[in-house]
């Protein structure tokens, strides 16, 4: 009797313990509110029928999300990669000059009206930053989108994907876990890639396992204080069995990712003045603080509006930042401040761009980086003691895409008869939603962004097809030059697919813009 009472026991103990362990586990993702109402609650909007949720197909396209536009970076990356011999899948030195995914088609979504994600860490809501990109993992695996955002019905003949590509460092530094256990629990078989990893990975090639030297993240305010990057970092070292002393420096990009998709808060071409509700870096911002007294190492471009301030350029007050290329000014000189002024700073060898919107501007960094290692004070070098005279750029995309072509080649998951187009959706405010409250120019005022509550499950926002109407004309030119192949397929999606045969023609995006 008392042997089996043990054993009772001892079995009951064993079954709380697995309980806790696997509550535990999914701590995260049962925190989601929204995960319930897409799993369980077919009244909802969000709700998504994972029962019948297609096998793994190699027709199937494949997912790609991002905060905006940037994230079209990663995709350039993933179609122009040609890295392997297309029959045979073998690795050859320069490909075999046809593209590794020329096959396959993408759906790719901007989360535009909410974005930049990296300033939701800074107002404390990383629990509504986590939904968005729930929801935005639930669009790509849902049929659902709408052809306006004052259209009052929805249309169901999206198709679901393959795969799930997060191309957005601050989805993927705070998100990707969550992702992973919300499949997991939905029962689905879908791979999802990140791009922490792969820059990472990158930036420890440029160093010899033995070699010192320091390295620099450059992301948004939400990427640097999720430690993503360090952490894998430091995991990835040890993993490598590299010996040598690397050290990192973080620098958060206030306001850079907004400005190069043109947020109202931290740019306005067609401001000649200084603004109300400019939130980018100035002489009294709390962190991204313009300092005065080094006022020349930045080398702003100070004309065309592209600085907005009280007084004249040579004694400014009141600076407020307008242009990208400023932007880019100021943030690699407060990097370089940072390394110089650190004890036993190491010399700066590789920048890991680890804001998908970042590597459009590539040139700007290279030149920018130029002028800082010959710059001199009283004929001292203030820089270049810290730097290497080449400091490799990193872009994680290209990983990212050698990760994808990986996965799909392992899972016999390659198209080999593409038909269709890819398709390019983009979030817009949902206008017939009372709640919402936008400024005025349409966009989600500020504090509203920001201000809103996670699990108050509502349709802020409304996934409607790129068009003229949805892609300002500077974000068009923009990617027409930057990233011409995916251009290419933003204009047939335009041209030819049945999802924007509703939108006007003079709405619809094309080589002549």
């Amino acid at each position: 009797m008392n042997t089996h009472i043990r054993r009772v026991r001892w079995l009951s103990f064993l079954f709380t313990f697995c309980l806790l362990v696997h509550c535990q586990k999914n701590s995260g993702v049962s925190d989601i509110r929204i995960i319930d109402d897409i799993l369980n609650k077919r009244e909802s909007f969000f709700y998504l029928d994972t029962q019948t949720y297609p096998q793994l197909d190699a027709r199937l396209p494949i997912g790609v999300f991002d905060s905006g536009t940037g994230g079209l970076t990663v995709l350039d990356a993933i179609v122009r990669f040609d890295q392997f011999e297309n029959q045979s899948h073998a690795w050859t030195q320069e490909g075999d000059g046809i593209l590794d995914f020329q096959e396959e088609n993408f759906i790719f979504l901007a989360d535009q009206a909410n974005m930049p994600y990296g300033y939701y860490s800074n107002e404390n809501k990383t629990d509504l930053l986590k939904e968005h990109i729930i929801k935005d993992v639930q669009f790509l695996l849902g049929n659902k989108y709408y052809t306006a955002g004052d259209a009052p019905t929805y249309r169901t003949d999206k198709s679901p994907v393959k795969a799930i590509v997060i191309a957005c460092n601050t989805a993927t530094a705070y998100g990707k876990e969550d992702i992973e256990a919300f499949i997991d629990r939905a029962g689905l078989d879908i791979h999802v890639i990140g791009v922490i990893d792969a820059g990472v990975k990158t930036a420890l090639q440029v160093f010899e396992k033995n070699e010192d030297g320091c390295v620099a993240i450059m992301a948004t305010a939400g990427t640097v204080a999720s430690q993503g990057y360090i952490r894998t970092l430091n995991s990835m070292k040890e993993d490598m069995d590299y010996t040598g002393r690397i050290t990192a420096f973080q620098q958060a990009g206030i306001g850079l990712a907004g400005a190069i998709d043109g947020s109202p808060d931290f740019i306005d071409p067609s401001a000649a003045g200084l603004r109300d509700g400019y939130k980018g870096p100035s002489e009294e911002h709390p962190v991204a603080k313009i300092n005065p007294d080094i006022l020349e190492r930045y080398n702003f471009d100070w004309d065309h509006h592209h600085m907005l301030f009280k007084g004249d350029a040579s004694r400014p007050t009141t600076i407020q930042i307008n242009s990208v290329e400023n932007y880019i000014a100021y943030h690699l000189v407060s990097l370089m401040e940072q390394i110089r002024q650190a004890p036993e700073a190491n010399t700066l060898r590789a920048i890991i761009l680890g804001c998908t919107h970042y590597p459009f501007y590539t040139k700007i960094f290279e030149e920018k980086l130029e002028a800082l290692y010959d710059y001199r004070e009283e004929g001292d070098y203030v820089y270049r003691p810290f730097m290497s005279e080449h400091i490799v750029l990193i872009d994680p995309a290209q990983n990212t895409a050698k990760e994808l072509y990986d996965y799909l080649e392992a899972s016999h998951l390659f198209n080999d008869d593409r038909q269709g187009t890819s398709e390019f959706y983009i979030s817009v405010p949902n206008v017939l939603n009372e709640h919402i409250q936008l400024d005025s120019l349409g966009h989600f005022t500020y504090a509203y962004k920001y201000g809103r509550d996670a699990g108050d499950i509502q349709e802020y926002v409304k996934r409607v097809p790129f068009s003229k109407e949805t892609i300002s004309i500077g974000v068009t030119l923009r990617l027409a030059e930057k990233v011409p192949l995916v251009f290419d397929e933003i204009v047939r999606f335009n041209q030819s697919n049945r999802k924007t045969e509703y939108i006007p023609a003079e709405l619809k995006i094309n080589h002549d813009h």
